[in-house]
């Protein structure tokens, strides 16, 4: 089963019609604010944990949920980040079952990229909160959008800033939290030179709305993460740790390869630490900066599988340092 994301992405609304979707979601801590001094400074030069989010491997999932977490969790995952798939977040278990067999494994779901209706279409309201209550009932941490590539005006994105303030609010109540997680799309200028990632940032409380910075993307756009992480300190609390080929295997792959769709890039992702992104760097920047979270995706696989893939990026976040 070979997914294209942009189309996953712009029907997760039908997709969340089924409830089984949308069961497994976010739960959260308090909200910080970017006046806020960030006191969460390294306490050691390794990670104690990482995440892997689940898409890294869906193929797999779809055939053997079990056996794909177990695997997982045997090259040292810990942590979770599901998304909205055909089996539903839970991948076709109830969200206690699922909860159950993660502490079997001593892994933790707590986070899930879900439907992106739910931010632009108050309508969906009452749907939202049944899935935080359920992301609650198993202790989730976050609940994520991660699309918004349609939108195309500054008011649309200042629609969707406020779209994530009514749903922090509701993850509040129920002592979640959610969040954004960019592309590349995001960081396009509009003529004024504001960017829709500014608009989201600055558009959204600080008490009700995290960000999920995706460090390939934001490599991809030419954007510095750290320059985002110390702009906005406090607000980024969690990363996504996937790497971008060399300058000059992209542009080796550009001639010989066409995206399927012209709205992405050619894929150039890679086992973690085998890529350009100076993650001893950037993390420690991240981290020094409120981060807290580090979670493991890869969408391209050369040479060979997303079990293996995902295995070898587990073994760089094993022996991880910070700079």
């Amino acid at each position: 089963m070979r997914l294209n994301r942009r189309l996953f992405l712009r029907n997760a609304g039908v997709a969340a019609a089924t409830p089984l979707l949308f069961n497994q979601l976010v739960a959260c801590s308090s909200g910080t604010s970017t006046e806020k001094t960030v006191t969460d400074k390294l306490s050691g030069t390794s990670l104690d944990k990482f995440g892997i989010q689940l898409w890294t491997v869906k193929e797999d999932l779809a055939k053997d949920t079990k056996g794909t977490l177990k695997a997982l969790s045997e090259y040292g995952y810990k942590q979770i980040e599901s998304f909205q798939g055909e089996k539903g977040i839970f991948w076709g278990l109830t969200p206690a079952d699922f909860k159950k067999y993660m502490d079997d494994l001593g892994m933790n779901i707590f986070s899930s990229h879900c439907n992106p209706d739910y931010t632009m279409k108050p309508e969906t309201e009452d749907e939202y909160k049944k899935l935080v209550d359920d992301a609650a009932s198993v202790g989730m941490k976050y609940l994520i959008n991660p699309f918004l590539g349609s939108l195309k005006t500054e008011d649309e994105w200042k629609k969707a800033a406020e779209g994530l303030n009514r749903q922090g609010e509701i993850c509040k109540k129920a002592g979640l939290r959610t969040a954004y997680h960019n592309h590349h799309f995001e960081f396009v200028k509009f003529p004024n030179g504001i960017s829709p990632e500014q608009i989201l940032f600055d558009g959204t409380n600080p008490e009700l709305v995290d960000f999920e910075l995706d460090l390939y993307w934001a490599v991809k756009a030419k954007e510095d993460p750290e320059a985002w992480m110390k702009k906005y300190s406090g607000r980024i609390r969690l990363c996504h740790v996937k790497d971008l080929y060399s300058d000059t295997k992209v542009a080796e792959l550009e001639k010989t390869e066409k995206s399927p769709d012209p709205f992405w890039p050619i894929g150039a992702s890679t086992i973690v630490g085998q890529g350009k992104i100076n993650f001893p760097q950037i993390l420690k920047t991240a981290k020094e900066n409120g981060a807290e979270y580090f979670i493991v995706e890869q969408e391209r696989f050369d040479n060979t599988t997303p079990l293996a893939a995902a295995k070898a990026d587990a073994d760089y976040m094993k022996s991880f340092k910070f700079a």
